[in-house]
Order: structure tokens, then C-alpha cells, then sequence
């Protein structure tokens, strides 16, 4: 999945020690609780031979996870998450919207609505414990030994949308068709549920030209960005810079913050 998840080059990836690149495979399950576990292990090793850590990535829920902690769930029966998904192929977005807005209104007001990822591990929750998933937000977390200096780089939406749009026209140029093909007995997978693989796999299907696919790709890919820009402008702690800030005044910034800190 090279391509799709635009996984670093070799030259970026030899300038420094990267960690979490490519180190699972897609018929492996893997979720964010799993990645607090594995990330904070790594963390606290790094921290035995140097003072600062570097963490990049656009996924508020896994930065959370690192930064705060996530909040507690009981485990649930693996096969409730798998009918899920089925129910999700099957129906699709709405009926999942519906049966959490009956078993959890305050979840379905204040999670990512249009995320299946989010609706379903909400879902899950609740039918695992007979419980609410809101019930389980909000208690107290265990506290980092660490501090954080947040940093978010930012632009105006018409200039995202575009960087976005020309980023998926590079991602086929490069070879994502192709990386589809290859991929499409793993269709199934839920690590195959991603913007820009799904797209192509109705392709594939036949069910639309590769033109309105590309399209749909763009266009998925641009929600995904709002939905990141508004959990990101809900944090009060970040320090934004416009995304063409010379570098050297975002790291003036940030070793003030260290002083200060």
C-alpha cells in the first residue's frame, strides 16, 4: 500500500530514523489501542538516549492517543464488529447512523458522523456492553511522563483543496491503479476500507468510469481533510503556521517553547 497511504520515500526515510512505517501487514488487526500501546513502548525507549521526539501525522484520534490517552473500553466480542461491517456493505453509512442515534444519542451528536471507522467501533461498544459508548469518555487517563508542544501548519481551503486534487493525480501517475489491482483479493480487509483504494476497486467493478473515480477520490480525500481541520482547530494548544512559513521560524518557535516549558 505504498502508494495509497503515501508511505515516505527511501531518501526521506534514510535522513532520519522512522518508526511505524509499513510495520504491519493489512490481514493483521491493528487499532488505535493497540498503536497507544506499541507507540508509547517506543517512545519511552527513545527517550533513554535523547530529550526530544518527534511525532508527524494527520490522525487526530492517534495523536490523542499519545499525547492524553485514550479512554478506557471493555473488550468486546470480535464477531459483533464483524457483522457490522457486513451490516455497513450491505446498507451502507445510514442504517449504521440510524442504530447509533437509537442506542447512544450523545455519541451520534459528538462523534464523527460520516466516519464508519468511528460509528462502528462507537456500535460495538454498545452492543458489546449493553452500555452507551459515551458512558465510557471523558474519566480519567494515566498521565504522560512527557510534554508536548503541538505544531499544526495550515493554508487557506481553496489551496489545500488544490494541493489535495494535484496529490492524487501524482498518486495515479505514480502507479496506484496498479497497487489497486494487486491489492483487490484483499478487498475485504478493513485496512482496504481507505480513501483512494475503494474508489478504484468500483472501477474495477465496472460500476464507474476511471475518470468519476479519480473524482471520487479527490473529493473523499477533501472531507477527510475537513473532518481533519475541524478536530484540529478544536485543540487550544497548537501553534499554527501557515504552510509556507520558512522552516527556520518554526524551529526558532519551538525552542522557545522548550525554554519556557
Amino acid at each position: 500500500m505504498s502508494i495509497g497511504t503515501a508511505v515516505p520515500t527511501k531518501e526521506e526515510l534514510s535522513q532520519a530514523k522512522h518508526h511505524f512505517i509499513q510495520h504491519k501487514s493489512i490481514t493483521e488487526d491493528y487499532n488505535v489501542g493497540m498503536f497507544e500501546r506499541d507507540a508509547i513502548e517506543c517512545i519511552q525507549t527513545l527517550f533513554k538516549t535523547r530529550d526530544i521526539v518527534i511525532m508527524v501525522g494527520g490522525s487526530g484520534l492517534y495523536i490523542k492517543a499519545i499525547t492524553e490517552g485514550l479512554d478506557d473500553f471493555p473488550e468486546v466480542d470480535p464477531s459483533i464488529r464483524e457483522n457490522l461491517n457486513t451490516k455497513y456493505s450491505l446498507e451502507g453509512l445510514s442504517s449504521l447512523q440510524e442504530q447509533l442515534n437509537f442506542l447512544d444519542p450523545i455519541a451520534y451528536k459528538t462523534i464523527a458522523i460520516d466516519n464508519p471507522h468511528r460509528i462502528i467501533r462507537a456500535l460495538e461498544v454498545c452492543l458489546g456492553t449493553g452500555l452507551p459508548y459515551s458512558s465510557f469518555l471523558g474519566k480519567k487517563k494515566e498521565t504522560r511522563n512527557f510534554r508536548t508542544i503541538s505544531i499544526g501548519l495550515t493554508a487557506e481551503r481553496d489551496v489545500i483543496y488544490e494541493i489535495i486534487n494535484k496529490r492524487v493525480d501524482i498518486m495515479m501517475e505514480e502507479g496506484l491503479l496498479d497497487e489497486t489491482k494487486y491489492l483487490k483479493d484483499y478487498r475485504h480487509l478493513n485496512a482496504m476500507n481507505t480513501v483512494g483504494y475503494k474508489e478504484l476497486f468500483n472501477y474495477l467493478d465496472g460500476q464507474c468510469t476511471l475518470e468519476f473515480a479519480i473524482s471520487e477520490i479527490k473529493k473523499n480525500t477533501r472531507r477527510f481533510a475537513k473532518r481533519q481541520l475541524t478536530w484540529f482547530k478544536k485543540q487550544e494548544d497548537i501553534i499554527w503556521f501557515d504552510h509556507i512559513t520558512p522552516v527556520e521560524e518554526i524551529i526558532n518557535k519551538i525552542e522557545t517553547q522548550i525554554v519556557e516549558k
